[in-house]
């Protein structure tokens, strides 16, 4: 397939790219720098400049493709407290990709985050009910599931739609998200620390499993899918903060849940959060079985720390 990707130059896009080219895709990736353009270039795709604010080029795109897989994500504006605003422009992508495939049956899958569900393991069919007013105010899961949630839509309007929900944590080597974020605040503060008793959980995955169940999405998921690229179903966040502390000789201490804003920053949150996730009817529908390195296999390896 002739295939859009956009994000394609990001942490997950720049695993997808080599996954998709290797098994005889053509790779058009959406490119918003020299530097973005250079390394798709180098990993054999084609590039189309452009941003996400850019619609007329992902119409044109979308329409000129067999397919697209939609990763791209405005991270900057959205961890500087403009959740909102990423989430806008997310839909909007969604939304004009989407009715330059409606009718044509081609796959359209999207990049989304499992559910946060207290004391429970996250499923696929769990959070496709998002709150409105918590999406309208810029509740970062709530936003996500509501553009999720329209992706899904579309196979009533004749596009074979997926939605890949990522794991917190899709790690590997050049990872630059939650994990080497609690590394830094275990180097800034002198210990290595996790909120409370630290049992909440954590799913993961490694990044190179998820680019493969992208390409999966791609080629045969049913309209309508939601898939989870999970592989560890939850990791306590203890045994992140305990594999920290001691490849970095610091103390490992509890962070009370009042203390742990002041402590971990935009961090506490998530870092408190269960986001245990199970993969099983993923597995069960496409085949999908991990092979990578676990994430504290990951951090034993040492990249993290250099």
């Amino acid at each position: 397939m002739r295939v859009f990707v956009t994000g394609a130059s990001g942490w997950i896009g720049s695993a997808v790219v080599p996954e998709l080219v290797g098994e005889g895709h053509q790779v058009v990736g959406l490119a918003r720098s020299d530097v973005s353009a250079g390394a798709l270039t180098a990993a054999g795709a084609e590039v189309v400049r452009g941003t996400l604010d850019d619609l007329g080029v992902l119409r044109d795109a979308a329409a000129g493709s067999d397919g697209v897989v939609h990763l791209a994500f405005k991270h900057d504006i959205a961890f500087s407290g403009d959740f909102k605003g990423a989430g806008e422009a997310d839909r909007r992508a969604v939304e004009v990709i989407g009715e330059a495939l409606a009718g044509s049956g081609r796959p359209f899958t999207i990049a989304s985050g499992t559910p946060s569900i207290p004391g429970h393991v996250a499923t696929e069919r769990d959070g496709h009910d998002p709150d409105p007013a918590a999406a309208a105010r810029g509740d970062a899961q709530h936003v996500r599931a509501a553009t999720a949630e329209l992706a899904l839509s579309l196979a009533a309007r004749g596009v074979r739609s997926s939605v890949v929900r990522l794991a917190p944590t899709n790690h590997g080597e050049g990872d630059n998200g939650f994990v080497p974020a609690l590394i830094k605040a275990a180097r800034d503060k002198g210990v290595s620390g996790y909120v409370a008793d630290g049992a909440n959980r954590w799913s993961a995955a490694h990044r190179l499993d998820s680019a493969h169940l992208f390409r999966l999405a791609l080629e045969k998921a049913p309209a309508g899918s939601t898939l989870h690229a999970v592989a560890e179903e939850g990791l306590p966040v203890w045994d992140l903060a305990e594999v920290i502390g001691r490849r970095l000789g610091l103390p490992v201490v509890s962070v009370p849940a009042a203390d742990a804003g002041a402590h971990f920053g935009w961090l506490a949150g998530p870092l408190a959060a269960n986001r245990a996730a199970s993969s099983v009817l993923t597995r069960e529908l496409l085949g999908w079985e991990p092979v990578q390195a676990g994430l504290v296999e990951d951090l034993e390896q040492g990249h993290y720390f250099a």
